[in-house]
């Protein structure tokens, strides 16, 4: 059968682990599969308090990703001293922000030969994707961005953040970033579980500089292009997937970062029933937006959607129209690539159209 088959490549897959000398620190790095022609590899990086196993495990190790990774190579990158037993970085020497930790990337790509990436991300991981694909847009093709935050910290929420300091230890700082108060209040197994981890399996002084760095991060300045006036405006020049839970405390973030990017190429994508990590509550779901959106790039035509009704016709999703709009560039004709036009009315029950770009609800 093709799911027995699709079991035993995932399975299969060569993975490689090194750690990758860059000015700003050893970044950690595991490779799985190996990068295949000219084809972009998935390149993750993970929230603050979570590693690439914690952050990503569940969702790459959901059956419905193995057909994904049949065709892409899956790069994943730990911030300095946040894998499992990452030893002491010293507190001497200023632990990375989050445009150096952006840089650390192209040293990335180049030590695995890689030539392009799609970024999947999440919190922490997608500013410094956003970040890495701003300056360095002909090495990223597309950006899943979960819980994205474009804005720099408030001066209020460093007062509220360093008061909060004082009265809670760091793995209460951590959880309240991850996940809202609903899911705190009412999912207490799943909090418990990564709360253990956070204390246990990551090193607390790391931990501390890395949460640090994130919440000194810069604002992003991005501008959202308006037709007919200047395109030498700041912004992602590939399709972004924004996605965020609807009890997710990174909800308005997310909704003000959609607001910045481009809306022919943007869509912003609100899972229902869903907290703070869609890719724990619904990596099923947000596996078919992934391959919907790798299907828009011009990869994986034939990719099987369990989900969704493929249609010879246009789709009236937005989804689909922003997909259309962004097009297939020269390269990728050349390669070979298709469109698939696929309706996503089977899965998407509602559409709320924006001017800053489509926002669908699931």
């Amino acid at each position: 059968m093709v799911l027995e088959d699709s079991e035993c490549c995932a399975f299969d897959l060569e993975i490689t682990e090194d750690a990758v000398e860059t000015p700003f620190g050893k970044v950690h790095c595991t490779m799985k599969g190996v990068a295949k022609g000219n084809r972009p590899a998935i390149l993750t990086f993970h929230d603050i308090g979570l590693n690439h196993k914690t952050c990503f495990e569940s969702l790459f190790d959901h059956k419905d990703m193995h057909e994904i990774t049949q065709h892409f190579a899956v790069c994943h990158v730990d911030a300095p001293g946040q894998h499992e037993g990452a030893g002491t970085i010293s507190t001497e020497s200023t632990y990375p922000s989050m445009d150096q930790l952006s840089e650390t990337l192209p040293m990335v790509l180049k030590c695995f030969g890689l030539s392009s990436v799609i970024g999947l991300a999440v919190g922490a991981g997608a500013n410094i994707l956003c970040r890495f694909a701003l300056k360095h847009p002909d090495l990223v093709e597309g950006l899943v961005l979960i819980n994205m935050n474009a804005q720099a910290e408030s001066l209020m929420d460093r007062a509220t953040q360093k008061i909060t300091s004082w009265t809670h230890a760091l793995p209460d700082t951590v959880i309240s970033h991850l996940f809202g108060k609903e899911e705190i209040h009412n999912n207490s197994e799943r909090i418990a579980t990564f709360r253990q981890h956070i204390t246990n399996n990551i090193n607390q002084s790391n931990l501390q500089q890395f949460v640090k760095s994130y919440k000194s991060r810069r604002d992003l300045e991005m501008e959202r292009p308006v037709q007919g006036e200047s395109v030498n405006v700041r912004t992602l020049k590939c399709p972004a997937l924004l996605i965020v839970g609807d009890s997710s405390p990174a909800v308005d973030a997310v909704v003000d970062s959609n607001s910045r990017m481009n809306p022919t190429t943007t869509t912003l994508l609100k899972m229902a029933d869903c907290g703070g990590l869609p890719q724990v509550d619904q990596p099923g779901k947000l596996i078919e937006a992934f391959k919907y959106f790798i299907q828009g790039m011009g990869y994986m035509p034939s990719a099987s959607m369990t989900r969704l009704a493929l249609s010879r016709t246009g789709s009236s999703s937005s989804l689909d129209r922003s997909r259309n709009r962004c097009g297939t560039n020269t390269s990728q004709e050349e390669r070979g690539r298709s469109h698939t036009d696929v309706s996503m009315d089977s899965t998407f029950n509602s559409i709320e159209h924006n001017p800053s770009g489509p926002i669908l609800s699931v």
